[in-house]
């Protein structure tokens, strides 16, 4: 029977490459998971007044739909978090959806038709560039320095055509751990504005930095037409609940858009209301998980990248922000990326994401490993990885 060829198209790496870990186990050896940005599968866990709060909520009765738009006090809650950003926005700008993933496909299929072309940061998260085939458009990568985390402009410009529609960022960075400054984000909203672009900036990791203060995309906004994607996965450790959000900068470019994306959300029906309970008491309730959090991840950040400059045949630049290392294999002895990491995986157990899965231009040649497992999973794979690089031949 026929499929689709959009849907034929669609990749997703990080857990595609699950499927051979699972035949590695079969066969009797322990795997070392290092391939999922989920703090919760890694033993984080949101506060108790969060899970108390979504207890009470079903206990209250409250186990029916909510407004498709979001329950109206969580939406001004998030409101203001972005305000405080710098986000130009209101409860009536901010949409809740079922994670970033769903709010990036409603976008995507309000902006896009067939032969346009959306630009991502390379690498990129692979939904980005899935959700663009999906919906009959083409992804073009643009340039980062990944040791300064800085966007190439001059890139960007060669490469808007008559059919851009939009710039996606994703800072801090999914897999890179790239954190744009404030001078960068300015270019950026400054090239959309000569280029009648949308920018949708997804910073589901923006306390999740480790040198410098995050800069939100609101700070320099003003009122261009920005799309600021967001959620409660990663910083409120509330991964497998699925709650994310859409903030829409009040721009009148948006206009259209904020009157059409929404009958996306109804024809969906609604997110789950119990879990929208739990994501109000996150952002109401206090925030000193979170500072934990990240200053344990600082540490597995630091004790990583040591250990990777230390190999010979790795390199990798110091991630800013989010819980990924991102390094580039400097030897040619293992073939592709994605020869790398399977070898990796058969002979020592530990997986990794190959970086060619994050777009082929800038993510080949790298893998990308999550540094969220305790510091002696964390000690263990290193040592692992250090073996493999020198006993390993062509």
């Amino acid at each position: 029977m026929k499929v689709s060829q959009k849907v034929a198209g669609v990749e997703y790496a990080i857990r595609d490459i699950v499927l051979a870990a699972r035949k590695v186990q079969q066969k009797g050896m322990q795997v070392d998971y290092l391939n999922i940005g989920d703090p919760v599968q890694f033993g984080f866990q949101p506060p108790d007044n969060v899970k108390e709060a979504l207890i009470d909520s079903i206990r209250r009765g409250e186990n029916y739909y909510s407004s498709s738009e979001g329950l109206p006090e969580l939406r001004y809650e998030i409101a203001k978090k972005e305000a405080k950003k710098g986000l130009s926005t209101s409860s009536e700008d901010v949409l809740v959806t079922n994670g970033v993933s769903e709010g990036l496909d409603m976008i995507i299929s309000s902006i896009v038709e067939e032969g346009d072309e959306v630009l991502l940061p390379g690498p990129y998260y692979p939904p980005y560039a899935s959700y663009v085939r999906l919906h009959g458009g083409t992804p073009v990568e643009f340039g980062v320095d990944l040791e300064t985390s800085t966007p190439d402009i001059d890139d960007i410009r060669s490469k808007i055509t008559p059919r851009t529609v939009a710039i996606c960022l994703i800072s801090p960075n999914n897999p890179t751990g790239a954190v744009f400054s404030e001078e960068s984000l300015r270019e950026l909203v400054q090239v959309a504005d000569q280029n009648n672009l949308y920018i949708i900036c997804d910073e589901i990791y923006d306390q999740i930095t480790y040198d410098e203060k995050f800069v939100g995309i609101g700070k320099v906004a003003g009122d261009s037409p920005v799309i600021v994607l967001n959620g409660f996965s990663k910083v409120h450790l509330m991964s497998g609940w699925r709650i994310g959000y859409i903030a829409f900068n009040q721009s009148p470019k948006l206009d259209a858009v904020r009157q059409h994306l929404p009958k996306l959300a109804r024809v969906r029906i609604a997110t789950n209301l119990p879990f929208q309970h739990a994501a109000l008491e996150s952002l109401r309730g206090p925030q000193d998980y979170i500072t934990n959090f990240v200053s344990e991840m600082r540490k597995h950040r630091d004790f990583v990248v040591k250990r990777i400059n230390a190999m010979p045949g790795l390199s990798c630049p110091v991630p800013k922000g989010a819980f990924y290392a991102f390094p580039k294999i400097e030897t040619d002895k293992f073939g592709t990326d994605k020869d790398f990491v399977m070898r990796l995986l058969e002979s020592k157990g530990v997986l990794v994401v190959h970086g060619s899965g994050f777009g082929k231009q800038y993510g080949s040649g790298h893998f990308r490993l999550v540094f969220l497992p305790e510091m002696n999973v964390l000690e263990s794979a290193m040592n692992k990885i250090e073996d493999f690089l020198s006993t390993s031949t062509h």
